[in-house]
């Protein structure tokens, strides 16, 4: 099993003034570095007729945004890589999925759920009323991983507490 749990976001404002080298470094670190684990470990996967691959996405990557574009494109190219390695990759039995969280409790986020402005009405507008846990991610991964989860590949699984779906 191979889990890809990349991502930077150096850049903060709007696409237009970002530099050039804040977009390569989201990009080299959210997507090249997971095709290039990808691509070291599928082969061994493939001799044994077996094996899981796990992105972790964003839902940032499933709509845009004025202040994290690059972020927001390199978690979308994220689940597009895990379907096109399903289909690359599944005649030898190699599942490949993302999962997309939305805000979790990690040092990633720590800006944002330590602002208590932010936190309160992260929480007040999502539908579980809560933060994501790392827990609430992990238990995902090991789905996947597992037994349970061996018809399952090329999707992306969304772990927000409900945020997508509200308006």
């Amino acid at each position: 099993m191979l889990v890809c749990n990349a991502a930077s976001n150096p850049y903060y404002g709007p696409m237009a003034q970002m530099p050039d080298e804040a977009f390569n470094k989201t990009l080299q670190n959210n997507i090249v570095s997971n095709h290039w684990l990808a691509n070291l470990v599928l082969p061994e996967m493939a001799e044994r007729k077996d094996g899981a691959v796990i992105i972790v996405s964003s839902i940032g990557g499933l709509k845009g945004s004025a202040a994290l574009g690059a972020y927001a494109i390199s978690k979308a190219a994220d689940m597009q890589l895990a379907r096109n390695l399903a289909v690359e990759w599944g005649e030898h039995n190699i599942r490949v999925n993302c999962i997309a969280p939305g805000l979790i409790k990690t040092d990633f986020a720590r800006a944002l759920w330590e602002n208590p402005d932010l936190r309160k009405r992260y929480e007040s507008t999502t539908p579980l009323r809560r933060l994501g846990e790392p827990d609430d991610i992990g238990g995902i991964a090991v789905f996947l991983a597992s037994r349970a989860g061996a018809f399952v590949t090329g999707q992306t699984i969304v772990a927000d507490g409900g945020v997508t779906i509200v308006g």
